[in-house]
């Protein structure tokens, strides 16, 4: 399998460092907020890498963290952790904040149907580890104490700014002109590893004893410490945003490499941004959507998920309505495609032309997935198949084969009983079509509309389907 390391910038034969056993991590959320659609993109895309490598038979270890504490609102260890901003924001506890949009993140994963990761890991669970490493890197001169916090001092790693390959002078450059809160740092991009309870943060209400004096740690800290606790000093994958790249991610290396000496990530895995009608997401702009907000417009979860593997993951996806409306008609012609390969269950001998068919397909949908997933061309695959002329039975399991990485719950699908009332109204527009009585025929197909069928008529009799439930406009 080969896949695009952003630490090399080159697509890379993988394999993983022990065997067939695989070590994943990903920066999962932040929880002061709810998970919107950008989010769901990065972890639609992680769960696909992750199926696939499961589908060539690798065991995957997969570790996702929960930030709980220590996210500020400005990168350069400026504004208020964002925890507390939420809590302010709707009037509840800081815990209760972090509660709800936990639960808020897991019910968006289950209705994407993406995998959970095998361990989700809290900050707030892990502190006692996290003033334990900070404690080793200031013994070893890689951080120093002010009277605010404890810093990484980023000169004293050789290396930094190597998976950014932005040189460490333009980074302390570029720092230079962001607002500093606390004067005794020793270079402007030096990172928090941990914040005294004192000045803007002496009323924060997430706090712990550490060597320091009371306070709480810094973001970055976090990923390193629960990464190396479940995965090793040494981890095979990293996914995680684009927007990760330049600071979290260059600062979890820093002070995982210093602190072990060894490589702290394999291959780093980046996800794009996800725009909306061609604008980045923003409040003010009221473009952020959820994908219950989505869902309330028509489009199911499964529908959102096709339209997400529409993209390469290394590049943007440009969400509108228009292109949310097509994907969900492209699932409902996936819908009917399924069904009506489940109403065709006879197994037929297979010719060796059919079975080299079989195969070809096989071949074309795992070369697909396995250069650097893409996805696009994995579902052209699974649409030929759809299309060709394998029987039905067959088709049906290659296509349920093909979505152990897809996602998009094809075996589950099943045909919708259609009501009896609706059945009635269909009989009686059959009546009143022999009869030449089309107007009749007319109100009654508005009338199956209306209660959301929709009725094809055949030369004696009909085909009821449920309408999907699109809107017209935005």
């Amino acid at each position: 399998m080969k896949l695009y390391n952003t630490l090399t910038r080159k697509i890379e034969l993988f394999t993983p460092a022990h065997d067939r056993k695989i070590t994943l991590y990903s920066c999962g959320p932040t929880v002061y907020d709810y998970t919107h659609i950008g989010h769901a993109r990065t972890y639609t895309n992680t769960d696909v890498l992750k199926r696939t490598l499961v589908s060539f038979g690798y065991k995957v270890k997969h570790v996702m963290n929960i930030t709980d504490v220590g996210h500020l609102t400005g990168d350069d260890d400026t504004g208020e952790d964002k925890l507390e901003e939420g809590a302010k924001r709707i009037g509840k506890s800081v815990w209760d904040v972090a509660k709800a949009y936990t639960d808020f993140f897991l019910k968006t994963l289950i209705e994407l149907n993406i995998i959970i990761p095998d361990q989700l890991v809290k900050a707030t669970n892990h502190v006692k580890e996290m003033t334990q490493l900070i404690k080793q890197l200031s013994q070893e001169g890689f951080a120093y104490e002010t009277g605010e916090a404890v810093y990484f001092d980023v000169t004293r790693f050789k290396n930094y700014g190597k998976l950014s390959r932005q040189p460490l002078e333009e980074k302390i450059q570029k720092a230079r002109k962001e607002v500093y809160v606390d004067p005794q740092k020793r270079n402007p991009a030096d990172f928090a590893l941990w914040f005294k309870r004192v000045g803007r943060f002496s009323s924060h209400t997430m706090h712990w004893d550490s060597p320091w004096g009371d306070g709480f740690p810094g973001w970055h800290i976090e990923c390193s410490v629960m990464s190396m606790k479940y995965l090793g000093e040494t981890i095979d994958i990293h996914t995680g945003g684009v927007d990760h790249l330049s600071v979290h991610h260059e600062n979890e290396i820093a002070q995982s490499e210093s602190a072990t000496g060894k490589p702290f990530v394999r291959f780093w895995f980046h996800n794009e941004f996800l725009l909306v009608e061609g604008q980045k997401m923003s409040k003010s702009l009221g473009n952020i959507y959820t994908v219950d907000d989505v869902v309330k417009k028509g489009i199911e979860p499964a529908a959102l998920r096709l339209l997400y593997l529409q993209t390469h993951y290394r590049k943007q996806l440009n969400f509108t309505w228009e292109a949310a409306r097509a994907a969900q008609e492209a699932y409902n012609r996936l819908k009917e495609y399924v069904i009506a390969l489940c109403k065709e269950t006879q197994r037929t001998t297979l010719s060796a032309e059919k079975l080299k068919q079989i195969d070809s397909y096989r071949q074309k949908f795992a070369d697909a997935i396995a250069n650097d997933l893409q996805m696009p061309q994995a579902l052209a695959v699974m649409w030929d198949a759809l299309k060709s002329n394998i029987p039905a039975t067959d088709k049906l399991d290659l296509v349920v084969n093909f979505d152990q990485v897809l996602g998009l719950k094809l075996k589950d699908i099943k045909e919708e009983k259609i009501p009896k009332e609706i059945l009635d109204l269909a009989k009686k527009r059959v009546q009143a079509r022999k009869q030449n009585d089309f107007e009749t025929a007319d109100l009654l197909r508005k009338e199956i509309q209306r209660k959301g069928y929709r009725i094809e008529d055949t030369e004696d009799s009909f085909v009821l389907k449920p309408k999907p439930k699109i809107p017209l406009q935005k």
